[in-house]
């Protein structure tokens, strides 16, 4: 009899903490975000299981739009050295791990930039695919996801492009001839198009894979 209490009590209390995990207890709005890019030289965006878009902005301005709750919220400022930065800024308990993920409209967070206005992008998330299309940066590209894929249209860089996956595939174009890069790659559990090592060019191309393909074109072959 004891363990039949105990049993039906510890059901009570798993569905109390399920409860707890809907999204309905903690909805998400939409919210947008919006710079002058003429005062932005740089954006870092270092989010968790958020899928990342980057399109091309129609105007002057760097919008950002994205979904947040009392729980999974974010932190978004421009600092003196024209850095705009966005970092994920949970407020969960343990409870709130338990149970599904939330929509992937939620989980989704959509950046537009004018085409060249940027000297450098960085991009970082888990557990979900990082999305870019032809893109001019005059310095530097990184990205990196952690559970997810990485594909790009014709990215064009003035010195450096670094791109890391674990579990996921990075497959795009880079702006340029192959001779133009100096090339770094490393692909484990996984087949790569890329050399492990090539040294000369002006530019640098560093790749890292881990349980992912490497497929990588350079327009000007």
């Amino acid at each position: 009899m004891k363990k039949i209490s105990a049993l039906i009590l510890c059901l009570m209390l798993g569905s109390f903490i399920l409860a707890g995990c809907s999204e309905d207890s903690a909805p998400f709005e939409q919210k947008e975000y919006t710079a002058d890019a003429s005062q932005i030289e740089e954006i870092r965006m270092d989010v968790r299981d958020r899928q990342i878009e980057v399109v091309i902005s129609q105007d002057d301005q760097i919008h950002i739009s994205y979904y947040e709750n009392s729980k999974e919220a974010y932190d978004i400022a421009v600092s003196e050295e024209h850095v705009l930065t966005m970092t994920s800024a949970d407020n969960k308990d343990w409870t709130d791990y338990i149970g599904g993920k939330s929509s992937a409209q939620n989980r989704k967070i959509s950046l537009q930039i004018p085409d060249a206005c940027l000297d450098t992008l960085t991009l970082s998330t888990t557990n979900e695919d990082i999305s870019l299309p032809a893109l001019t940066v005059t310095g530097s590209i990184n990205i990196s996801s952690n559970g997810g894929d990485i594909a790009f249209g014709n990215l064009d860089v003035g010195n450096a492009l670094e791109l890391t996956v674990k579990n996921g595939n990075i497959e795009g174009t880079v702006t340029g001839s192959y001779d133009e890069f100096a090339i770094q790659s490393e692909s484990k559990k996984g087949e790569s198009n890329l050399p492990d090592k090539k040294e000369g060019g002006e530019k640098t191309l560093k790749v890292s894979s881990n349980n992912g393909d490497v497929q990588i074109v350079f327009e000007n072959e």
